[in-house]
């Protein structure tokens, strides 16, 4: 957890040391070696999109790896990310959107974009979820 900015905050890891190191210098080392031994394969563009599992890494940390090696030249151009996920842990109908407190991974500084968080339903109707 980041310290020493004035009103961040950012929830801890929950599952560090089960599905990946606990200690933050191991994990970085770790992440280090699969991105440096990942063979993405040529393409003739950047992807627009990524699948990419996130079991520990044992099980999947190759394979992620190469997926992201695959945006080593196109991550300095890339102007937004979105990131959608399941829940692992708490059955919910629709979706869960986190606060996002400063200090959570690629949360640094102020947002730089104002965005909205929308809600798509069954009947494919949509509303504003969230603002910021």
């Amino acid at each position: 957890m980041r310290r020493g900015r004035e009103n961040a905050s950012a929830r801890a890891p929950a599952v560090a040391g089960a599905f990946y190191p606990a200690d933050a210098d191991t994990l970085r080392r770790e992440v280090s070696a699969l991105l440096a031994a990942a063979r993405p394969p040529d393409l003739p563009a950047p992807p627009k999109a990524l699948i990419v599992p996130h079991a520990g890494y044992v099980y999947s940390g190759a394979v992620a790896a190469a997926a992201y090696a695959l945006l080593r030249e196109s991550c300095r151009t890339l102007r937004r990310v979105v990131l959608i996920g399941p829940s692992h842990r708490v059955p919910l109908a629709g979706i869960a959107v986190p606060g996002m407190p400063m200090g959570s991974p690629g949360m640094e500084g102020a947002y730089k974009d104002k965005f909205n968080v929308v809600a798509f339903a069954q009947d494919g109707t949509q509303k504003v979820y969230a603002s910021r």
